[in-house]
């Protein structure tokens, strides 16, 4: 299943609790995260600094399970809201014959 996660502060966050040290071992875990198959892109947002991670994963609940071994999450400094996609079925219905 494809996810998008969404980050986001965690309420009354420190944002100077971000040593280098935890974002360092944050982008060492990404990239375990990576290198499994689990995080499949991995963005910036254009207009805040937010990352968006879309994920593949076999449930939504797998998902949130992931995300929380980020050291960023477990520290209580970031959060990220999980969104489930599924296929777009559009062209299917534009496209199939007619009798």
């Amino acid at each position: 299943m494809k996810l998008i996660a969404l980050e986001a502060d965690a309420p009354g966050a420190d944002e100077g609790a971000m040593t280098t040290v935890l974002l360092q071992a944050e982008a060492r875990r990404a990239w375990e995260l990576v290198q499994a198959g689990v995080i499949r892109e991995l963005y910036f947002r254009a207009d805040r600094h937010a990352a968006v991670l879309v994920l593949e994963c076999a449930s939504t609940q797998e998902a949130h399970d992931v995300l929380a071994t980020l050291p960023l999450v477990m520290a209580g400094l970031i959060s990220f809201e999980v969104i489930p996609l599924a296929p777009y079925p559009g062209f299917a219905r534009l496209f199939s014959s007619r009798d």
